[in-house]
């Protein structure tokens, strides 16, 4: 039976059981009303009209709204996280990329950097990538070497490794052990002269974010670079770097570039032995010093 409408560039609203409901074109469920209506399932609409039923439609159940709260798994969501459903479900996007990185940011083993990620994340044109990873910039030099030490290759398909436990945690220190990534807009202070890169992060692998620059930097054990910067990668999931369909969460932890990580890994262990030996003229073990 069709559904009594009227549908405006800027709304749609409908007749359910004598009483009308509208959508303005804002609602993160407008353009999939606007194809259910056209496909004529109307059955479906109505429920759309109700933001967190809406939110457990788009993710199948994965995501649910009660007392006010958008909760995963049981466990409160972030409100940069909320955003980010709402995002997808304005633009038609696959909800489960979102999942997976739900699922990764949970098995981050620090609260404290999950929270500090959060903050991180605010920033824009960072996007989720279809297995749940995010994306990220870092400037290098003209080799593709890394600022700091010159040791780390930062050229496409590069992926850079070290131990969790060798990464600073302490937010208040600015500069410290680790790999560093941040926002378009604190990276391109370091691409010039050099490049300025689009790396890959996985929500568990991040280990604190300095509360200098505006929280606009962080550290991480690990990340891949995918490409040079172009422009501004301003849609909330890039699928430019890994195929959503392809994914095999069995092959998650599979390590599948060996190679990469074996030599960030013992890059990174060298450099750090090089500086727990150093000592000045006195004999007194030196400063430690930041790593990339």
């Amino acid at each position: 039976m069709e559904l009594p409408h009227i549908l405006t560039n800027n709304s749609l609203t409908i007749i359910v059981d004598g009483k009308a409901l509208t959508m303005e074109s804002s609602n993160p469920s407008f353009s999939k009303a606007v194809e259910l209506l056209k496909a004529e399932q109307y059955e479906e609409i109505p429920d759309l009209f109700d933001v967190p039923k809406a939110v457990e439609k788009f993710a199948d159940g994965n995501i649910s709204v009660s007392d006010g709260e958008v909760r995963y798994k049981g466990e409160a969501i972030h409100n940069h996280v909320v955003g980010r459903v709402l995002d997808f479900m304005r633009q038609g996007l696959p909800y489960k990329p979102l999942v997976r990185f739900l699922d990764k940011l949970m098995e981050n083993p620090s609260r404290r950097a999950v929270n500090e990620l959060y903050a991180f994340l605010e920033h824009k044109e960072m996007p989720v990538t279809p297995n749940g990873n995010f994306l990220a910039y870092k400037g290098v030099r003209e080799d593709y070497t890394d600022w700091h030490s010159g040791k780390f290759s930062n050229k496409v398909g590069d992926v850079n490794e070290m131990t969790r436990n060798a990464v600073c945690d302490d937010a208040n220190i600015g500069c410290s052990y680790g790999f560093h990534a941040g926002s378009l807009e604190y990276a391109k202070g370091y691409g010039s002269g050099g490049h300025l890169m689009v790396v890959e992060i996985d929500p568990r692998d991040v280990v604190s974010v300095p509360l200098d620059c505006d929280q606009q930097k962080l550290r991480t054990a690990k990340y891949k670079v995918v490409t040079h910067y172009e422009k501004k990668l301003e849609e909330p999931m890039c699928d430019d770097y890994g195929d959503y369909d392809d994914y095999d969460e069995e092959e998650e932890n599979c390590p599948i570039f060996d190679e990469g990580f074996n030599a960030g890994y013992e890059a990174a262990k060298n450099d750090l032995v090089k500086f727990a030996q150093k000592r000045d003229a006195n004999g007194r073990f030196t400063k430690a010093s930041s790593i990339a």
